[in-house]
């Protein structure tokens, strides 16, 4: 009886211990990031159109709003978490001000399997002159780095998003609070993880 009890104990212990295993495998590439629509994805009323796209990959939206940063907000985004100023020069960020300050912004935290990365694929590269068609940039943007320098402007490349996973938990501290952020299944999490 003892060694019935003893197996049937380490059984269970083994297979907790692998549950738990797959779960926190699991659990470590789930990831969030932040991704803002820009002025020219509001003043273009292509945000549905934008937001089908994260949607119809599966991931999770767990965070939205509507905003208009100042321009301090906007030096802590890029400058003090991206570096901007640093990489480009002041005028690079002046123009960029300048076009994110032209209408509201939409900020949202999605969540998913290694999503920071993810979503990087389906937005592009920030030049939209050199994003592929069938993302987001390539679909709905054209300009190229040397024209908006040219003509003083921010790119209008439609989208922010995280370039890893570190800048997108300081992204989404800078712009959620923890009550902001919400938890709840969604019933593609079945399919999707």
């Amino acid at each position: 009886m003892t060694l019935k009890f003893f197996t049937n104990f380490l059984r269970l212990i083994l297979t907790a211990t692998f549950l738990f295993f797959c779960i926190f495998r699991k659990m470590t590439h789930v990831q969030r990031t932040l991704v803002v629509l820009k002025p020219d994805s509001v003043g273009r009323s292509v945000v549905g159109e934008i937001i089908s796209r994260f949607e119809r990959a599966g991931l999770h939206l767990v965070g939205m709003k509507m905003l208009r940063p100042d321009r301090d907000f906007l030096f802590h985004h890029y400058e003090t978490i991206g570096t901007m100023v640093t990489r480009h020069g002041e005028k690079i960020f002046d123009d960029t001000v300048k076009t994110m300050m032209r209408t509201p912004i939409i900020a949202m935290v999605w969540e998913g399997v290694e999503v920071v990365e993810y979503v990087r694929k389906i937005v592009w590269s920030t030049e939209p002159k050199g994003a592929a068609p069938g993302t987001i940039r390539g679909d709905y943007a054209h300009m190229s780095y040397g024209y908006a320098d040219a003509a003083s402007i921010g790119i209008p490349n439609l989208v922010h998003a995280s370039g890893n996973a570190e800048e997108a938990e300081k992204e989404i501290k800078h712009r959620f609070t923890a009550q902001e952020l919400f938890e709840y299944d969604p019933l593609h999490k079945l399919f999707t993880r």
